[in-house]
């Protein structure tokens, strides 16, 4: 396995970021990446181990330990030391249609897989797996993949990450594949969700326009169930695929809540993406930080996003609460590897100026004429209770609620459908046939599993997509 004492001559070295001061200035990437000759020596740390927990253990037990999509992380690091940049990009990409996504915003669980993660020096696997895909398309490696057609018809309704690799995977199996997409551009969360300065659209033209090569056509402005029948599209396709994400966001029903100012994440987020892709906003209200004091109820992904796009539209302040209690700086190794830990996350967004903190419950809102002024907030106990005199409040001008979501919207499309639903609200299907209640209809991605990782979303997609195959023809080539 590559440099045998690789780990013990070098240490861990990873990519760096543009100062703040810069960053918050524009809405490009802004991560620093490394030299090669860095990141073949990053490839060189990684260990001929036992058992590689980081490209993941899902398959062979109950426990989801490393990558979801099961990357071959210890041989493309092999390559890349090695220097074999292409024949790492073909491995890569046979178990990840899009590792310039992941490589962008995945959180990395098989770092925290990683052997030498137990002394917290893990490979930096985020990295080289970015540095593979972007050299890969830079080079020209990235081909379309023409197949022998099979005359199939499928649908797959939603482009978000699921959706893209169901759809890139039933393509390359030759059938004859739509996208139907509710928004004007595909991408779904990647396009809409993520900010520009985490990761740029352009990577996901990118992968539209390859597809679009292999042959996917993609039907845009189409919200089925809306102005799109489902009944039809079930009628005129051999199968279909719903994948449309898990977004109906958790809410805070409490007293105010009505008031002006106090907008869901997902309403905010999307805007300015779409300010940045120069698609116009219609008639819908403007949300903007400019100029306000901002409060982000909600500490995960979705609320760090928000907190970085509310300091670079210039928002006067931001303070960020999170109903859960601050975890630990660093887990007990020794309990939590190789598993995902508990511990305490601060994004690149937490650095750019924000005032964090933990088990803070919001009792009401206030305002003046109809616009918010005001939190009402109190200290939670640990089975989230008030706890009696340490209530507070804090002027804001904005609220965003970045909660989380709780299931896919159930008007419309699904209600139409009459799918059946789990107890969480998601369309129900189990991992072996992505089947749903309704014949040939399948599904993957948030919208059958909830709110997770676009990782797992495109997991899921690629094992619909198998799933699919084999229901259509009998059999599959494609990878499980």
């Amino acid at each position: 396995m590559g440099k045998i004492t690789g780990f013990l001559e070098f240490n861990r070295h990873d990519r760096t970021y543009a100062p703040v001061e810069e960053r918050i200035k524009h809405w490009h990437e802004f991560v620093l990446p490394l030299p090669e000759k860095e990141v073949r020596d990053q490839a060189a740390r990684c260990m001929d181990c036992g058992v590689p927990y980081c490209h993941g253990s899902q398959l062979l037990t109950n426990v989801a330990t490393g990558c979801p999509v099961n990357n071959q992380i210890p041989d493309w690091n092999d390559l890349v030391y090695r220097g074999n940049w292409e024949e790492a990009a073909r491995n890569l990409h046979s178990t990840n249609n899009f590792p310039e996504f992941t490589g962008r915003v995945c959180p990395a669980p098989c770092e925290a897989s990683c052997t030498l993660n137990i002394d917290d020096n893990p490979v930096t696997i985020k990295t080289i797996e970015c540095e593979i895909a972007d050299r890969a398309i830079a080079q020209g490696l990235i081909a379309d993949v023409a197949a022998v057609k099979t005359g199939k018809k499928v649908a797959v309704i939603g482009s978000g990450p699921a959706g893209l690799a169901a759809a890139q995977q039933l393509a390359r199996a030759g059938h004859d594949v739509h996208v139907y997409e509710r928004w004007a551009k595909a991408g779904g969360l990647l396009r809409y969700g993520i900010p520009d300065f985490k990761m740029e659209k352009v990577h996901v033209d990118r992968r539209i326009a390859q597809m679009e090569g292999e042959g996917v056509t993609f039907h845009y402005n189409a919200d089925v169930g809306v102005n799109v029948d489902i009944a039809k599209l079930v009628a005129e396709h051999d199968a279909v695929v719903l994948s449309g994400g898990a977004e109906k966001p958790r809410d805070l029903p409490i007293p105010g809540r009505d008031l002006k100012g106090i907008h869901f994440a997902m309403d905010f987020l999307p805007q300015q993406n779409r300010r940045v892709g120069n698609e116009p906003l219609g008639n819908i209200e403007n949300i903007v930080a400019t100029g306000k004091k901002v409060v982000v109820i909600g500490g995960g992904d979705t609320g760090s996003d928000c907190i970085g796009t509310s300091i670079r539209q210039g928002a006067v302040s931001v303070a960020n609460f999170e109903i859960m209690p601050q975890p630990p700086a660093m887990e007990n190794k020794l309990l939590t590897w190789p598993d995902w830990p508990l511990k305490l996350r601060t994004s690149s967004s937490h650095q750019e100026g924000v005032d964090r903190d933990f088990a803070v419950g919001t009792q009401s809102f206030s305002g003046e004429n109809g616009q918010v002024k005001k939190l009402h907030c109190a200290r939670l106990d640990d089975k989230f209770k008030p706890i009696p005199g340490t209530e507070f409040d804090i002027e804001a001008d904005l609220v965003l609620l970045a909660m989380g979501f709780v299931h896919p919207l159930h008007e419309g499309m699904l209600k139409s459908l009459n799918v059946a639903l789990d107890q969480r609200g998601n369309v129900s299907a189990d991992t072996n046939s992505y089947l749903t209640s309704v014949p040939k209809v399948f599904t993957a991605g948030d919208m059958r599993r909830g709110q997770s990782l676009v990782v797992w979303a495109i997991r899921e997609g690629r094992q619909c997509a198998h799933a699919v195959d084999k229901f259509l023809m009998g059999k599959t080539t494609l990878p499980r």
